[in-house]
C-alpha cells in the first residue's frame, strides 16, 4: 500500500504544481508538509499524532537584491526515493542504510525574477532541507546578510545547550527549557513530554557561515543566525550554489538519537579513491605533561618534547599497542605563540631531532603523528601548508593533529565563520593529496563531513579533558551530554584515560600557567570510567591522555592494549541525556563496552543479545569496586572474569562517577 501511495504521489507531482505538497518517510512515520502561502513558503514536521514543528517560514536577506522571504511562485516540483547501503572506511559503523524520501520545489522571485530550488528529505529518524541556487542569468555572484529558516517547535520542551559563540565550542552544557536557551550553537537536543528526542543541526557545512539559532522573543521558535565575516556579511557565494543540509533529528528515546546516520548520509560520497591507508589508531603524546604543568611547550628545562623523551614514548608505544605518538611543542615559535607568523612548521626546537624521532618511529612501528598549532594564524598556515605537509609525507608521516587556539589571523574574522569553513576545507583536501589523515582542534564543527573526506578522522569542538588539568573541571554528567549533542555530528577528540585522576602522581613539580589555584584541578570520574569512556566517547584517533609513567604496570592497562578502535558496528544497549549510557562497539568478532553514569550511582541490568548464537565469550570485566566514589576513592576499582554467551543477562554496578568497561572475546577453548 505504502509503494501505491508513493507511486501515485510521484505522478501527481510531476504533472501538476500545487501550492501544498506533502512528503512521508520511508516507514509513513514522520510526515514533511510544504506550503506556498500567498508568496510565503514554509514547512511544518509532524510524527505520528505530534508536531515536531510548526510552520516555519524559509527565505533569506540579500545585500543586493534585497529580501528573498515573500513573492515566490512555484515552477514546479519533482520527487524521488532513494534506498541504498555503502560501505564507510572506518566506524563506528562500516556498513551504513541511506533510505529516503526526496521532495525538490523549483521557486521563483517574481520581483528579482532569481531562480531557487529547496530540497526536503524525509528519513526514517528525520527530515532535512537546503537552498540551492541553479545556474542563472538573473544571479551570479551575490552576499547573504541573513538566513531567514525558523524552527518553530510545538513546545517549550526540555533542552540540553551550549550558549552561541562564534569562536569556541569548549563550554559546559546546559540543561533548561527552551525559553532559557536564547541564542545556541548546534547541535541542540531537546525531549518533548511525550519523550519524542529532537535535535537541530545542519550537515554538509563546506563554503559557508556556520549556523548558531537564536530564539524569537516569547515564542519557541528559533530562526538561523550566521556567522558573520569581519564586514559583517555573512556568505559570499557564486550561482550555482547549495547552502548546508539544515537537520532535525527526531527519535522515540535518546539511544536512537546515537545511532542515527542521517546527518553522515546527507553528506556527499567518499571523494578519495585509494582509502587503504586511512587507519584509526590508538595514540598517546607529549601533551598532558604542559596541561597540568609538569612540562613546558616552550624550549627550556622542562620542556616536554626533546629527543629523547620523545624515544621514551614511542619505546611505550611500542611495547603497549599503541599506534601512534603525538609530540606536542616539537617545533621551534612556542615562544612567540598568538602572534603573527609564528610557526613555520618544518624547524625543530634546538633540543628535538624530527628527522631522528621520525626514523625511530618507523623503525618501531609507531605512527609519529605531526603537530601543527597556528595560534589562530590561518591566513598564515596556508602560505606554508603544503612545503609542511610534504615534510610529513618525506618521513612517512601520515596523521596530523592542527590547533587554532587564539584569535583568528585576518583580524575579525571567526573560528565559525565562512573565512574559517574555507580554510579547514582546504586543509583537508590538501592533506588527502599528500596521505594525510586530520585531527583539528579548535575546529569548525562536526557535520558529517568524514563521508566525503574520510581523512578528515576526528576534531575536537568540545569542552575535553584538558579542561580538568587548569580549570574546575567538567562535572560527571558532562561526558554523558556530548554523545547526544557535539557527537551527532561526527568523532570527538575528547583524549580520555587519564588514570590519575586526582593529578597527584607526577616526577615534576606542576607550575600553574593557566588557572589561579591548582587545587581545585582534577578529574571528575572514576578510573573505570575512563577506561568506558573510550569505548563511549568515539574517536577512530582515540587518545589515552595520561603521562606514560601512570601507566607503565598498570594492571588497568591491558584494556587500552586490547581495545581495538577500528570498529565496525555499535549498537546503544541503554541511554538518558546527561544521566547514563551503556553501548557495545564491535571489532572483529571482539565486542567492547562502555557504561558510564553521573553523580547517580545506578545499577543497570544488560541482555547480552548482541554475541553471536551458539559461541561462548570470554570477558575481562573492569568496574568500580564497592568502595568507589568519584569524589574520595576514584581510583578505587576490580577486574574480574568471566564467561558469557548470547542473551544471558549481566548487571553493571557503577559507582558515583562511575563506569565500566568490558572485552568480550570468542572463547578458544
Amino acid at each position: 500500500m505504502k509503494l501505491i501511495y508513493l507511486a501515485v504521489l510521484i505522478t501527481l507531482f510531476a504533472s501538476c504544481t500545487f501550492s501544498k505538497q506533502t512528503l512521508i518517510s520511508p516507514d509513513s512515520n514522520i510526515q514533511l508538509n510544504f506550503e506556498n502561502n500567498e508568496g510565503q513558503t514554509m514547512y511544518s514536521v509532524i510524527k505520528g499524532k505530534e508536531i515536531i514543528i510548526q510552520p516555519s517560514l524559509l527565505g533569506f536577506n540579500f545585500k543586493e537584491q534585497g529580501a528573498l522571504d515573500s513573492k515566490f511562485r512555484i515552477l514546479g516540483t519533482k520527487n524521488k526515493s532513494h534506498d541504498e547501503e555503502w560501505t564507510a572506511p572506518w566506524g563506528p559503523n562500516k556498513q551504513i542504510h541511506n533510505e529516503y524520501n526526496e521532495l525538490e520545489v523549483r521557486l521563483l522571485h517574481e520581483t528579482s525574477k532569481i531562480k531557487l530550488h529547496l530540497i526536503f528529505r524525509v528519513f526514517n529518524d528525520g527530515v532535512a532541507f537546503r537552498y540551492v541556487f541553479p545556474e542563472q542569468e538573473n544571479l551570479t555572484d551575490f552576499v547573504i546578510l541573513d538566513e531567514l529558516s525558523e524552527f518553530a517547535l510545538a513546545d517549550n520542551h526540555t533542552s540540553w545547550w551550549i550558549e552561541a559563540d562564534y569562536d569556541t565550542y569548549e563550554k559546559l552544557y546546559k540543561k533548561t527549557l527552551v525559553s532559557e536557551a536564547t541564542h545556541v550553537n548546534t547541535p541542540i537536543t531537546m525531549r518533548s513530554k511525550s519523550g519524542t528526542h529532537i535535535s537541530l543541526h545542519e550537515a554538509a557545512l563546506t563554503d559557508y557561515a556556520g549556523m548558531t539559532l537564536q530564539l524569537k522573543e516569547g515564542s519557541n521558535t528559533y530562526v538561523s543566525t550566521l556567522v558573520p565575516w569581519a564586514d559583517g556579511t555573512k556568505v559570499k557565494a557564486s550561482a550555482p550554489f547549495k547552502t548546508p543540509w539544515r537537520t532535525i533529528l527526531i527519535t522515540d528515546n535518546a539511544a536512537q538519537l546515537v545511532e542515527s546516520n542521517t546527518i553522515l548520509n546527507l553528506n556527499e560520497p567518499c571523494k578519495i579513491v585509494d582509502t587503504s591507508w586511512i587507519e584509526p589508531m590508538k595514540y598517546i603524546g607529549i601533551w598532558w605533561g604542559m596541561h597540568i604543568g609538569t612540562e613546558t611547550w616552550v624550549e627550556g628545562d622542562r620542556h616536554g618534547a626533546t629527543t629523547e623523551n620523545s624515544k621514551r614514548y614511542i619505546d611505550f608505544a611500542a611495547e603497549n599497542n599503541i599506534g601512534g605518538v603525538v609530540i606536542e611543542g616539537w617545533n621551534s615559535g612556542w615562544d612567540k605563540w598568538g602572534a603573527k607568523d609564528a610557526f613555520d612548521h618544518v624547524s625543530s626546537a634546538s633540543d628535538y631531532n624530527l628527522e631522528e624521532v621520525a626514523a625511530y618511529a618507523k623503525t618501531n612501528n609507531v605512527d609519529l603523528i605531526m603537530h601543527h598549532e597556528t595560534g589562530g594564524d590561518a591566513e598564515g598556515y596556508e602560505k606554508l601548508m603544503v612545503p609542511a605537509f610534504e615534510l610529513c609525507q618525506k618521513l612517512g608521516i601520515r596523521a596530523l593533529k592542527t590547533g587554532y587556539a587564539g584569535g583568528i589571523y585576518p583580524r575579525g574574522e571567526h573560528h565559525h565563520g565562512q573565512y574559517m569553513v574555507r580554510h579547514y576545507q582546504k586543509v583537508v583536501e590538501t592533506a588527502a593529496k599528500y596521505g594525510i589523515m586530520i585531527n583539528a582542534h579548535e575546529p569548525i564543527k562536526a557535520t558529517g563531513k568524514r563521508r566525503t573526506w574520510p581523512n578528515m578522522m576526528t576534531r575536537e569542538g568540545v569542552r575535553g579533558m584538558e579542561w580538568n588539568a587548569w580549570s574546575t573541571g567538567n562535572p560527571p554528567s558532562h561526558t554523558l551530554i556530548i554523545p547526544f549533542t557535539r557527537m551527532l555530528g561526527g568523532p570527538v577528540d575528547y583524549t580520555p584515560g587519564t588514570f590519575d585522576v586526582m593529578l597527584t602522581n607526577f616526577k615534576n613539580e606542576r607550575v600553574a600557567w593557566n588557572t589561579d589555584d591548582l587545587s581545585v584541578t582534577r578529574v571528575h570520574t572514576t578510573l573505570a570510567k575512563q577506561l568506558a569512556l573510550s569505548v563511549i566517547l568515539y574517536s577512530p584517533l582515540q587518545m589515552a591522555s595520561d603521562i606514560i609513567d601512570n601507566y607503565v604496570d598498570h594492571p588497568a592497562m591491558k584494556f587500552l592494549n586490547d581495545l581495538d578502535v577500528d570498529f565496525d558496528e555499535t549498537k546503544i544497549l541503554n541511554a538518558s541525556i546527561g544521566e547514563y549510557i551503556t553501548m557495545v562497539r564491535r571489532s572483529g568478532s571482539t565486542w567492547y563496552l562502555g557504561s558510564a553514569t553521573n553523580e547517580e550511582a545506578r545499577e543497570i541490568d544488560i541482555n547480552l543479545d548482541f554475541l553471536d548464537a551458539g559461541k561462548v565469550y570470554d570477558a575481562i570485566i573492569y568496574a568500580d569496586a564497592e568502595t568507589t566514589h568519584w569524589e574520595t576513592n576514584a581510583t578505587d576499582y576490580t577486574i574480574q572474569t568471566a564467561t558469557f554467551k548470547k542473551d544471558d543477562t549481566l548487571m553493571l554496578k557503577l559507582a558515583s562517577g562511575g563506569g565500566q568497561a568490558i572485552v568480550f572475546k570468542e572463547s578458544r577453548k
